[in-house]
C-alpha cells in the first residue's frame, strides 16, 4: 500500500467508486469522517479504486496505540454511504457519532449489514448517554440531529438536549472537545416530516467551515438531497451558511439536483433558479467535487448517477470546475483529492493537473452564456427518465 498522509487540516475526498467519503482533518489529532464507501474489490491490485478503511488505518492519529477517528458523521444508511463501517468500527476508535434517527425509524426493511451496525452501535451510544444523564466518555459519545419531538419516543426519552442538534444550528464541539476558533458544522438537513417525505431527502446536510487565523474554507456536503430539499435549504438560510470552496454533488452527480418535476408522470425542468444561488453562493476559488465512477459523456433514460448533463450544469456554476473521484488525476491512476488548509485559504493539492479540465470547464461557461444572450436563462425542457 502506497503511505500517504493526512493534511494537519484540510478536506480529502477518495476514489471509492460512486459513494461517498469525506475525511476532514481539522488538526493533527482531530479527524472526521462524514460516510465511508469501503470496496473489499479495491484490496485487489487490479482495481483503481482505493480501499478507504485500510487507508485511513495507516493515516489516522492514534490514541492509546490505536487508530482514532474523533467523530464519525452518516449522513443517511444507503449502502453506498454506510459499506466498511462494521470494519471501520472493529479496526478504529471511534470517539463521538452524529446521526438522524429518521431514516431509521421510517425505512427498517432495506438497511444493509452496515447501516444495521451503525444503527446498532448508535442506540447503544443513545442508552449509554441516557444512562449517565449526558456525561459520557469517548467511544458513548454521540449526537441526535432532529427536532424535540424525538426525544418524546420511547428509545430516545430522557436523552438530553444539549446533544440534540436542531437543523438551523450549528455545532463547534467535536468528542468532548471546544473547536470554535477551527471548526464549524452548520446543520441544514433534514427538514421535518412535512416537508421531505423520501429517505434521500431526509439525509443530514452540512457545511462544514475549517478556519486559520482569518481565512476561511467551506464545503456543502448534502448527502443524497434532491432538489426540493436543496432548494429549500438555499431559501431559508442565510448567505453566510451557503458559502462554499467545495460543492459535494449531491447523490453523486445525480440530474435530480437540477432536473425536476412536480410528480414521477411530469417531464423534469432544469430549475435555473437552484443553479442561479448556487453560483452565487460559490467562491472564487469553488470546486464542484463528484464522488463517482468516471462520468460518461452521456446516459441512457433511467440510468443511475453519475449523470453527464449534472455536471454539464455544475461546469458552468464551479469557478474552478468539476472534479470526479473516480478521475482524479486521471481515470487510469486515480488518487485522493486533498484540499489543503492554511492562512492563506483552501487549496487542491497537485492543482495544476486539473488545469486542463478547468479550461474546458471555463470555455463551456462563456459558450453558454453567449447563447443564452438574454439575461432569462434558459427553461428547456428534457426527458431522462426516472430522476434516482
Amino acid at each position: 500500500m502506497t503511505t500517504r498522509t493526512l493534511p494537519d487540516k484540510g478536506f480529502v475526498f477518495w476514489p471509492v467508486g460512486t459513494g461517498d467519503s469525506a475525511t476532514i482533518a481539522i488538526d493533527k489529532s482531530t479527524v472526521v469522517q462524514v460516510d465511508v464507501n469501503h470496496l473489499e474489490k479495491a484490496e485487489g491490485d487490479d482495481d483503481p479504486s482505493l480501499p478507504i478503511v485500510d487507508e485511513l488505518v495507516q493515516m489516522l492519529p492514534k490514541k492509546n496505540g490505536r487508530p482514532y477517528l474523533s467523530l464519525f458523521v452518516l449522513t443517511h444508511p444507503d449502502t453506498d454511504h454506510c459499506r466498511g463501517f462494521a470494519e471501520l468500527q472493529k479496526k478504529v476508535g471511534i470517539g463521538e457519532l452524529w446521526f438522524t434517527p429518521r431514516v431509521f425509524t421510517e425505512y427498517k426493511g432495506d438497511l444493509g449489514d452496515d447501516a444495521r451496525a451503525f444503527q446498532t452501535e448508535a442506540k447503544r451510544r443513545v442508552k449509554a448517554t441516557i444512562d449517565a444523564k449526558g456525561t459520557v466518555p469517548a467511544g458513548d459519545r454521540v449526537r441526535i440531529i432532529g427536532y424535540h419531538e424525538v426525544l418524546q419516543e420511547s428509545d430516545y426519552k430522557g436523552f438530553p438536549e444539549a446533544r440534540l442538534t436542531i437543523p438551523g444550528n450549528a455545532v463547534t464541539e467535536i468528542d468532548g472537545a471546544d473547536l470554535s476558533a477551527t471548526f464549524r458544522a452548520f446543520v441544514h438537513a433534514p427538514f421535518k416530516d412535512d416537508i421531505a417525505s423520501e429517505r434521500n431527502d431526509s439525509c443530514v446536510g452540512l457545511q462544514i467551515s475549517l478556519f486559520d487565523g482569518e481565512a476561511v474554507g467551506r464545503a456543502l456536503l448534502f448527502g443524497d438531497l434532491c432538489y426540493p430539499t436543496v432548494k429549500a435549504i438555499f431559501d431559508r438560510s442565510s448567505e453566510e451558511d451557503l458559502k462554499w470552496n467545495i460543492l459535494l454533488a449531491p447523490h453523486h452527480c445525480s440530474k435530480s439536483v437540477m432536473f425536476w418535476g412536480e410528480s414521477e408522470d411530469d417531464e423534469e425542468v432544469l430549475q435555473q433558479d437552484l443553479l442561479d444561488v448556487l453560483e452565487q453562493a460559490a467562491q472564487p476559488d469553488g470546486y464542484v467535487v463528484v464522488s463517482s465512477h468516471c462520468i460518461p459523456e452521456k446516459n441512457e433514460p433511467g440510468d443511475n448517477p453519475p449523470h453527464a448533463i449534472a455536471k454539464e450544469q455544475y461546469e458552468i456554476i464551479a469557478p474552478n470546475g468539476v472534479l470526479c473521484t473516480m478521475e482524479y488525476p486521471n481515470s487510469e491512476d486515480p488518487t485522493v483529492m486533498v484540499f489543503t488548509m492554511t492562512a492563506s485559504g483552501l487549496s487542491l493539492a497537485g492543482a495544476a493537473t486539473s488545469t486542463k479540465a478547468h479550461d474546458g470547464a471555463s470555455q463551456l461557461k462563456s459558450d453558454i452564456d453567449a447563447a443564452r444572450g438574454a439575461p432569462e436563462p434558459s427553461r428547456d425542457r428534457v426527458g431522462f427518465g426516472a430522476a434516482r
